[in-house]
């Protein structure tokens, strides 16, 4: 009986651990994706970038990589940019940046 109740103080207190670690593995996964896109910059441009980066919410579910496009093409389109500031344009765009 006394191995039965402390199997379950185990597991219930385990269970309670879980949302925490699952919280601490999110924010670094997001920091890892920051990391990644933040290569490219030094100084106060990726300090800022990291900032805005982690910052950032998730995106609400149902969002998709296409509803990101079109609001990306959507928003170049509006700026009427062409050729390579488009690409740079898109490119920060889909990141999230």
């Amino acid at each position: 009986m006394k191995k039965l109740i402390l199997s379950v103080a185990v597991s219930v207190f385990a269970a309670s651990l879980a949302p925490a670690a699952f919280a601490a593995t999110t924010q670094q996964n997001k920091m890892k994706e920051c990391n990644a896109s933040a290569t490219d910059k030094k100084g106060d441009e990726r300090k800022a970038f990291m900032k805005e980066c982690l910052s950032a919410k998730p995106a609400a579910k149902g969002t998709t990589q296409q509803e990101k496009m079109k609001s990306c093409n959507k928003d170049a389109g509006e700026k009427a940019l062409k050729g390579d500031d488009r690409k740079k344009f898109m490119s920060e765009c889909l990141k999230g940046g």
